[in-house]
């Protein structure tokens, strides 16, 4: 594989990682600039070593992990999704912070990397250098997630105490989409 079709497979495994991102940039308005600077580096860290997982242990549950891949993925987004819903709808009758814990960010991050477990075990079929496509992936990843703290914080302040309801559908919409695509 080129380096350009790594960037581009690395874009691809981070878009679940950029929506989840722009949701909670705009769901947590209330989290402090250094966590929130931890979400795309936890889900750039996680998007790079999910392949080299899938490289090295592929041959061995490579298939049991593609064939859960979905449902894990749906579970943990729909859990988190739906606590965001029941709290952003809890914060219209009674506005509060909301916390962005660390341990909702290595859910998440572990949630949005399954795919790229996958794209691992398939990365053994070509001649790649693993370490060297993993690292490509994770700062693709980095380097969206940025972005899209940015949007979601134009975003946030637009929909206000709603946004974390948008949020909360936004992910369980990204669980059903794992689940069923």
């Amino acid at each position: 594989m080129s380096m350009v079709e790594i960037i581009v497979l690395g874009v691809a495994l981070a878009m679940d990682a950029f929506a989840v991102t722009i949701s909670n940039a705009f769901c947590y308005r209330g989290a402090s600039r250094a966590r929130l600077f931890v979400l795309p580096i936890a889900f750039g860290v996680f998007q790079g070593l999910m392949p080299l997982l899938g490289f090295f242990l592929g041959g061995i549950i490579g298939n049991i992990i593609e064939a859960y891949a979905g449902i894990v993925t749906l579970v943990i987004l729909g859990i988190i999704g739906g606590n965001m819903i029941k709290e952003g709808v809890s914060a219209l009758r009674n506005p509060e912070a909301q916390r962005l814990t660390v341990g909702v960010i290595l859910m998440q991050s572990v949630a949005t990397s399954i795919d790229a477990f996958a794209v691992g075990v398939s990365l053994r079929a070509v001649n790649v250098d693993i370490a060297l496509s993993a690292a490509i992936i994770a700062l693709t990843t980095c380097a969206c997630c940025f972005v899209a703290l940015a949007l979601g914080k134009r975003f946030g302040n637009v929909l206000g105490d709603r946004a974390q309801i948008v949020g909360g559908v936004v992910l369980v919409l990204i669980g059903l989409k794992a689940m069923f695509f």
